[in-house]
C-alpha cells in the first residue's frame, strides 16, 4: 500500500508500508530530477531506458515506473515477465499504456503467453528462445551481442547469422541490437574499447544483411558517469542502421553510482538518493557499567549509557555487518538529525543504538535508517558490498 505524503522539506513523497514497524519514503521529485540528469548526459538524440528491475532496486517497481513515465520515460527495463506484467498493469492504470517494456534477462517457454498478453519486448540470444517465441509471432526482440561480459549474448559471425535467420523464419520482429559493458567503471578501459569494437562488428554484420532494427543500445549508469564516454559513438552506430540510440540506466535513477576508477564522475555529484528508510524508537533503556548489549556480549557498557531499542534487524535488510564492538565502531542511524551509533550485534528484528548525546529521545520518535546523512554507500562500506545489494535487500511486504 502506498500513501502520498509531504515531508518536512515540502517534497511530495510516496510512503510505502513495510513489515515490522518500518517504512520507506520515496521522493518523486528526486527520481524525476535524476532521470533528467541522465537525459542531459545522454544527449537529446539518445533515449534513456529506465531500469526498474529487482523491484526498482528495492524502491517499488510500480510506483517508480509511474513516476518515471510522468517525468518523460518511454522505455522501461525489467528482469522477467512477472515484473513486466506488473509494470504494464501499473502504467496502464496511470494512463501510460503506450510505454515500451523490455524483458532484459531472457525467458523460459512458460513465459511466452505473458509476452503477448502484456506487449513485452524481449532480449534474446539463443535459438531455443526464438523457437519458444514462435507461437508469439509479431513479438519484438532485442538481440544481445556477447562482446566480453561472458553472461548473455550471441557472438558475431556464424552464431549471429543463425539467430537472425531463425527470427525471420519465426515471423518475429528484430527490434533492437544491444550489448553490455563489463568494465564501465574504469575510465579509459581497454576492455570497454575491445567490447565497442566487437559490437561495431555486429552492427556491420547486421547492416550487410540489409536488416534495420529500430533501436541500437549499449551503456548503463556508469557509462554516462565516465568522463571519457562519447555519446556520438552510439549515435553513429545507430545512424548506420537508421535506428535510434538508447542507453539503459538503473542505479543512477535512484541516486547512486559505483565509484569510478581513474577519473572525475560526470553525473554522480548531480544525483540525489530517492529512498529514505525509517522506523520508530520502540523503547529506551538506561544501561549501567558492566551491562552487556546484544548476542555474545560483543559490546560491554563502560559507563552509564542511554540506549534506544529499534524494531528492525537483519531480517528487514539492516545488515548485520553494521554491528559494533567496544573495539570496532559500527554503523549509525539518525534521530533528531543526530547520529546514534549502533551498539553490539544487530539481531534479526531488533537493534540497539546509543542516544546518550541526543536530548529527550523517547519511545515513538522517528528514526532514519537510510537516507540523507547515512545512505546505501555508507551501509555498503561496512558490508563490503555495493549500494545495489543494500537497496535490493531491504525487505518489502
Amino acid at each position: 500500500m502506498a500513501l502520498a505524503v509531504t515531508n518536512a522539506e515540502g517534497e511530495k513523497t510516496l510512503q510505502l508500508e513495510m513489515p515490522v514497524r518500518s517504512w520507506i519514503e520515496l521522493s518523486e521529485e528526486r527520481l524525476a530530477n535524476n532521470f533528467q540528469v541522465l537525459r542531459e548526459r545522454a544527449g537529446s538524440a539518445t533515449c534513456v531506458l529506465a531500469v526498474v528491475k529487482a523491484n526498482a532496486y528495492g524502491h517499488g517497481e510500480e510506483h517508480c515506473a509511474i513516476a518515471l513515465a510522468q517525468a518523460g520515460a518511454t522505455w522501461f527495463g525489467v528482469a522477467d515477465v512477472r515484473e513486466g506484467a506488473a509494470v504494464r498493469r501499473a502504467l496502464a492504470a496511470a494512463g501510460q499504456s503506450r510505454a515500451e517494456i523490455l524483458v532484459m534477462c531472457g525467458l523460459l517457454p512458460e513465459d511466452v503467453p505473458a509476452v503477448t498478453e502484456h506487449r513485452l519486448s524481449v532480449v534474446v540470444w539463443t535459438l531455443d528462445q526464438v523457437t519458444a517465441l514462435r507461437s508469439a509471432a509479431g513479438s519484438k526482440l532485442h538481440v544481445e551481442i556477447e562482446t566480453g561480459m561472458g553472461r548473455q549474448g550471441v557472438r558475431p559471425g556464424a552464431e549471429l547469422d543463425q539467430l537472425l535467420d531463425a527470427i525471420s523464419d519465426a515471423r518475429l520482429v528484430f527490434a533492437g541490437l544491444m550489448t553490455h559493458f563489463c568494465s564501465a567503471e574504469v575510465v579509459g578501459s581497454a576492455r570497454t574499447r575491445q567490447q565497442q569494437t566487437e559490437f561495431e562488428r555486429a552492427v556491420q554484420q547486421v547492416h550487410a544483411r540489409g536488416l534495420r532494427p529500430h533501436w541500437v543500445h549499449a551503456g548503463a549508469s556508469s557509462t554516462l558517469n565516465d568522463p571519457d564516454w562519447d555519446p556520438s559513438w552510439l549515435s553513429q552506430l545507430a545512424e548506420s542502421l537508421n535506428a535510434q540510440p538508447m542507453v539503459r540506466c538503473g542505479i543512477a535513477l535512484y541516486g547512486y553510482c559505483n565509484p569510478l576508477q581513474g577519473g572525475s564522475p560526470q553525473i554522480a555529484p548531480k544525483l540525489s538518493p530517492v529512498m529514505t528508510w525509517k522506523t520508530r524508537v520502540l523503547d529506551i533503556r538506561e544501561m549501567l557499567t558492566g551491562n552487556c548489549i546484544g548476542y555474545d556480549s560483543t559490546f560491554v557498557v563502560t559507563g552509564p549509557m542511554r540506549v534506544a531499542l529499534l524494531p528492525v534487524g537483519y531480517a528487514d535488510g539492516l545488515r548485520r555487518s553494521l554491528s559494533s564492538t567496544n573495539r570496532r565502531e559500527g554503523g549509525w542511524v539518525l534521530i533528531r538529525d543526530s547520529r546514534a551509533p549502533i551498539l553490539g550485534r544487530i539481531s534479526m528484528n531488533l537493534t540497539m543504538v546509543d542516544v546518550g548525546a541526543i536530548e529527550d529521545v523517547a519511545s515513538g520518535d522517528e528514526v532514519i535508517l537510510l537516507g540523507d546523512g547515512i545512505d546505501a554507500d555508507d551501509h555498503a562500506r561496512f558490508a563490503g558490498t555495493i549500494s545495489y545489494e543494500i537497496l535490493c535487500g531491504i525487505r518489502r511486504p
